[in-house]
């Protein structure tokens, strides 16, 4: 299962988690891991591409994000990402779960 945690602070994106492996199908064949990477890295590309500051993230064990500017366009592009995740979790619930912490 691919575990998201999202964090939140002042009712805006500070952090994203995602850890683990959907297993939804063979390595190579599974719908559920392409379709969740592609629409992260795409939301970090174009926050990136945007602003080089916008955002850092480390891969070295699962995927963690975090949010360094909360303008306009960043919020947007981390408002859709999030949007998407939730989508994958109602399609998939047995191979997503997102959970959020608010640290106010």
């Amino acid at each position: 299962m691919i575990k998201i945690k999202l964090t939140k602070i002042d009712n805006n994106i500070s952090s994203i988690v995602i850890k683990g492996h959907a297993l939804y199908d063979d390595f190579g064949k599974d719908i559920v891991c392409a379709a969740l990477s592609s629409t992260v890295i795409t939301s970090i590309n174009a926050c990136l591409t945007i602003n080089e500051h916008s955002l850092s993230y480390d891969d070295k064990d699962g995927l963690d994000i975090d949010i360094l500017s909360h303008d306009t366009v960043t919020t947007k592009i981390i408002n859709n990402l999030i949007s998407n995740l939730y989508e994958l979790e109602r399609a998939y619930p047995k191979y997503v779960q997102i959970k959020e912490e608010n640290n106010e």
